[in-house]
């Protein structure tokens, strides 16, 4: 392995910049996908990280976010504001996590070498991975569902076609397929300029509502309709707030693997203040208002905007408005569970896996995970998907941000993190405590997990302990890894 006896980082007139000055390309654990983002590549605004949250939340599963809470029994005013303060709380390590990436320039599997070592890191890359996998698959469905609306508006024989929706779903898949095998340039460009018009699509069909449903106090009026649950708000708040945590839970974590392209640590600050719960909070609130026009219009709740646009467009309106459904979901789908997973499965072989192949073993995985059954409940979509895998998330999470934080101080040793021998090779490249604060963290979760996944709808109707305790699945296993991380370390000191 090639190595130069020059320092591992060079100081800048910029503080929140570190850049390797070493030549570590012959490691094994170095590819140029996962190398650190240069300089002169650090250009990302504050209105382009804005801009790629806008382009990631303004999607179908927003739009919808309101209605399983809803369903349950939620009012518009309590839904939204937990999707607001979910979101909230789930900006702060998304903040915390994003530093290294601007300061050091790396994604987040190389970042993750840092605690669990140089191949233990694997391990949270994988789990991130998967859950980015399901994510894509879930995404690309409702993008398939708009292509067959798009061909039904525009050929009126489609109807008589058999699986009509899944050829609409191979088709979207093909087209980010495509996209994949481009690499990543370009993503930057499409967030910027497909925010506007996701916000304008946004827009247009909140005027529409109100124009037809007597008024923005008329339709929410009616929005107690759509309340179909009895379960008060208190016993239903802890798993939706825990759901909605979970919504970004990912996000997160890899949030790395955009700020190692941000002017500065201002910029991924505020872009992320600006476009995060605002967009969210918005755009459900769009979601909400929207379908209670619909029961003034139609007589009956309708929460899918691609059935909305083709009941009350021409074919030419129904044919603009699957193009800007197909566009936010593209958006999102490259951005959120694509470049993700593609670092996460190039770490697992760097020499062998470049970002494009791991970009395509993340598409083939999507359907092997059925997506159309994760995404058929809400209910369970929530209670069982979601808050599930947020308890993955947030024993990483609190891993990761003790470790860089309190243990680290915000000081990595760049060229070791491509180095088989060095300060992150731990025991035999894997730091077991860092393995054992994740899973003791996740137990006690455990229980009611299994109790929620073999329950229809996913919500028990006699919660215990372990029950309870898994409607704060993030939480729980957040602080915990926080604290047993820094236990185990300090007990190693």
């Amino acid at each position: 392995m090639a190595t130069l006896d020059v320092p591992t980082q060079v100081p800048f007139s910029r503080p929140d910049f570190v850049e390797l000055d070493a030549d570590v390309s012959a490691s094994p654990l170095w590819n140029k996908d996962l190398a650190p983002t240069p300089l002169s590549r650090r250009t990302w605004s504050t209105y382009n990280i804005a801009a790629l949250w806008i382009g990631m939340s303004v999607v179908i599963t927003t739009y919808t976010l309101a209605s399983g809470l809803m369903e349950q029994g939620m009012s518009w005013a309590q839904a939204l504001t937990t999707i607001l303060l979910g979101n909230v709380i789930v900006l702060v390590p998304m903040v915390l996590n994003a530093h290294a990436g601007t300061k050091y320039g790396v994604s987040f599997p190389v970042l993750c070498r840092a605690s669990f070592g140089v191949k233990g890191a694997n391990i949270p890359a994988v789990l991130r991975a998967i859950v980015a996998c399901g994510w894509f698959g879930i995404q690309t469905w409702i993008g398939g569902l708009a292509i067959d609306a798009l061909i039904g508006a525009a050929w009126s024989g489609w109807a008589s076609v058999p699986g009509g929706k899944a050829i609409g779903f191979a088709i979207f898949w093909l087209i980010q397929v495509a996209i994949i095998i481009k690499g990543t340039e370009g993503i930057k460009i499409l967030e910027s300029w497909s925010a506007p018009l996701l916000l304008a699509g946004g827009a247009a069909l909140l005027v529409w509502a109100i124009r037809n449903g007597g008024g923005l106090g008329n339709i929410l009026s009616r929005s107690s309709v759509l309340q179909k649950g009895q379960t008060p708000f208190w016993s239903l708040f802890p798993a939706a707030l825990t759901a909605n945590v979970g919504y970004w839970a990912t996000l997160s974590l890899n949030i790395p693997d955009f700020t190692r392209y941000a002017k500065s640590q201002r910029s991924q600050v505020a872009g992320q203040a600006l476009g995060l719960p605002a967009t969210m909070t918005a755009f459900a609130f769009i979601g909400v208002a929207v379908t209670s026009a619909t029961i003034v219009v139609f007589g009956k709740a309708v929460w899918d905007p691609i059935q909305l646009i083709a009941m009350i467009g021409t074919p030419i309106v129904i044919i603009f408005g699957a193009l800007v459904v197909l566009a936010a979901q593209l958006t999102t789908n490259m951005a959120a569970n694509v470049v993700s997973p593609a670092n996460d499965f190039s770490n697992l072989s760097p020499r062998k896996i470049s970002y494009v192949t791991g970009g395509l073993i993340t598409a083939v995985i999507g359907i092997v995970m059925m997506p159309w059954k994760l995404y058929s409940d809400a209910a369970a979509y929530i209670f069982t998907w979601l808050i599930g895998y947020s308890s993955l998330m947030g024993a990483l999470g609190g891993i990761l941000i003790a470790d860089y934080w309190v243990l680290r101080r915000q000081k990595l040793n760049l060229r070791d993190l491509f180095e088989l021998q060095g300060e992150y090779t731990y025991s035999n490249g894997t730091n077991w405590r860092a393995v054992a604060a994740l899973v003791v963290s996740i137990l006690p979760v455990v229980p009611g997990f299994l109790r929620a996944a073999l329950t229809p709808g996913g919500r028990v109707a006699d919660p215990g302990l372990f029950d309870h305790l898994y409607t704060y699945a993030w939480f729980v296993t957040f602080i915990l890894s926080f604290f047993l991380y820094l236990a185990f370390a300090k007990r190693k000191a």
